[in-house]
């Protein structure tokens, strides 16, 4: 199931996107008209019960088909304003640094690294799909692109062993690291450089773990203004996502709703000679096979 979260008539919702239609069942008025009371609220509430909430979605669906008048529950996309899948994370969003090798390379590393490198990025950074972003030229002047597969925690979970892992998945989506490059060497730390405003789009859907039956071989590439910058495979990751979520999950606490992103292949503006940074106007495309394509405008 492909998940997202919208805007309309005020009102934050969620609901799967209809097959061959550029539209969302709005789950959430499904629910209400056939008085299913116990139905989540919240896309974070939904993602707590796992599979069982994309069965419960998948019969509102199967009762607004056979209703008289189904188009009453859906939204044509160009109605809604998107949001993040996940609008705000229980917590910081968690992010793996250097986890592809060559993109270590490019970045000067001598080796790739033998113990994970973490970071995180502030929830107020969490931007949609098709969201115009800001450059930020205030602060920076070298702001860059990071395209990355990311994990969606779907259960609380410390001390997960790596064959249990992807017990704790919910599903996936499409993420973009993006990075004040000169704020982070200033700060000699990440947390200022990833965190800035609109700094974390995500989206434009969550697919659901029984669609991607092997997250681990997965083609990831990005396009600035269509040129191609990042050509990569999930397989080339360093440290795989059953070894991100056992790590991980020895020191903190995962939670429902909570995101992983995995780290990013070569190819950044950074590791280009002379290095490229983002400019007004430019559009980032980030593509990822099975899940589809996170676009966004800097303003």
């Amino acid at each position: 199931m492909k998940l997202l979260s919208f805007q309309h008539d005020g009102k934050v919702k969620f609901g799967p996107k209809v097959k061959k239609e550029e539209a969302v069942w709005d789950v959430l008025s499904i629910a209400e008209a056939y008085g299913e009371t116990d139905f989540p609220q919240t896309i974070i509430e939904g993602i707590a019960l796992g599979m069982d909430f994309v069965e419960k979605a998948r019969k509102l669906v199967v009762k607004a088909q056979e209703d008289e008048s189904p188009e009453r529950f859906k939204h044509a996309f160009t109605a809604i304003e998107w949001l993040s899948p996940i609008p705000r994370t229980p917590k910081n969003v968690i992010c793996v640094g250097k986890n592809y090798a060559d993109h270590a390379a490019e970045m000067g590393s001598e080796a790739p690294p033998e113990k994970l490198m973490i970071f995180t990025k502030s929830p107020t950074s969490i931007a949609a799909d098709e969201q115009d972003l800001p450059i930020h030229d205030d602060v920076t002047d070298q702001l860059d692109y990071e395209g990355e597969l990311a994990i969606v925690i779907s259960k609380k979970g410390r001390n997960i062993q790596k064959q249990q892992a992807y017990d704790y998945v919910f599903g996936y989506t499409i993420a973009n690291d993006i990075t004040a490059r000169d704020i982070q060497t200033a700060h000699k730390q990440f947390f200022l450089g990833k965190s800035l405003d609109g700094s974390c789009p995500m989206g434009p859907y969550i697919v659901t773990k029984d669609e991607i039956p092997n997250a681990q071989q997965l083609t990831v590439a990005t396009k600035v203004n269509d040129d191609v910058r990042q050509n990569g495979n999930t397989s080339d990751m360093i440290f795989k996502i059953d070894e991100l979520i056992s790590e991980i999950s020895k020191y903190v606490t995962l939670e429902p709703g909570d995101v992983i992103l995995t780290g990013t292949p070569a190819g950044v503006g950074k590791g280009m000679n002379p290095p490229t940074f983002l400019r007004k106007g430019d559009v980032v495309k980030i593509s990822i096979e099975g899940i589809g394509t996170l676009v966004n405008r800097f303003v």
